[in-house]
C-alpha cells in the first residue's frame, strides 16, 4: 500500500476541482444558451408556464446569468463569485420546478426530478467552499500576482 504525503494529496485533490467546475459550468452554460434557442420550451414559455413573474424579462436574464456564471466556473474566474448567482437561480428552480410539484409526483417522483438540480445545488456549494482550485484561472492570477510582488 502506498501512503500519499499530505502535500501530494492536496495538490491532486486541488487539479481534480476542475471536474466540478467543468460538470458544474457546463450544465449551466448550455442551458443559458437553450434558453434563447428553445424560448417555448425553456426560455420565455417555461417561465410562463411555472409562474415566473415577468417571464419576458426574467428568461433571458436567467439564461445570461447562466451563460456567464457558467463560463466563469469553466474558467475558474471569480469561482465564488459566480455561484452566488446561480445558487440563487438553482434555490429558485428547486422550488418553482420541483418542490411544488411534490404533493402531485409523491417523494420518488420528486427525487427523480430533482437529481440534476440538487446535483447542480451540491457543486456549487461545494465551489464556494474550495473555490476553482490549482487549475483555475484565479490560481493562476494569484500565483502571478504574488510573482510580481516577491
Amino acid at each position: 500500500m502506498v501512503l500519499v504525503s499530505e502535500k501530494a494529496w492536496t495538490e491532486r485533490a486541488g487539479k481534480a476541482i476542475v471536474l466540478v467546475r467543468v460538470l458544474v459550468g457546463w450544465v449551466f452554460l448550455s442551458e443559458g444558451v437553450q434558453k434563447f434557442l428553445f424560448p417555448e420550451a425553456l426560455g420565455v414559455g417555461r417561465f410562463v408556464k411555472i409562474g415566473i413573474p415577468w417571464p419576458q424579462v426574467m428568461a433571458p436574464f436567467v439564461g445570461i446569468v447562466e451563460i456567464v456564471c457558467g463560463t466563469l466556473l469553466l474558467l475558474g474566474f471569480l469561482t465564488r463569485l459566480a455561484t452566488v448567482p446561480l445558487l440563487i437561480d438553482i434555490a429558485v428552480a428547486l422550488y418553482s420546478t420541483k418542490i411544488v410539484l411534490f404533493a402531485k409526483n409523491g417523494f420518488w417522483g420528486t427525487l427523480h426530478e430533482a437529481r440534476t438540480d440538487v446535483s447542480m445545488l451540491l457543486g456549487l456549494i461545494f465551489l464556494s467552499l474550495v473555490g476553482g482550485g490549482t487549475l483555475a484561472l484565479d490560481a493562476w492570477l494569484t500565483s502571478r500576482r504574488l510573482q510580481c510582488h516577491a
